[in-house]
């Protein structure tokens, strides 16, 4: 789905997001969807999460199941 097509949703980066424009940025105001974009194409592909996977991830993250490099 084109980030576009979502309609009346606001899109924010993650406070974690540095200045180098190499953002993810997720929409709130979807009903049970979680919209993630690449901020360099605002009007480009949007990837869609049901709210659950979407809070085991973060999940995920947060206990550190996907450790950096």
């Amino acid at each position: 789905m084109l980030a576009a097509e979502l309609g009346n949703v606001a899109w924010r980066k993650s406070s974690y997001s540095g200045q180098g424009g190499d953002c993810v940025e997720i929409a709130v105001g979807a009903a049970r969807l979680v919209p993630v974009r690449d901020s360099k194409d605002p009007d480009g592909p949007a990837l869609l999460f049901g709210t659950d996977a979407w809070d085991s991830f973060l999940t995920g993250v947060k206990d550190g199941e996907f450790p950096t490099p």
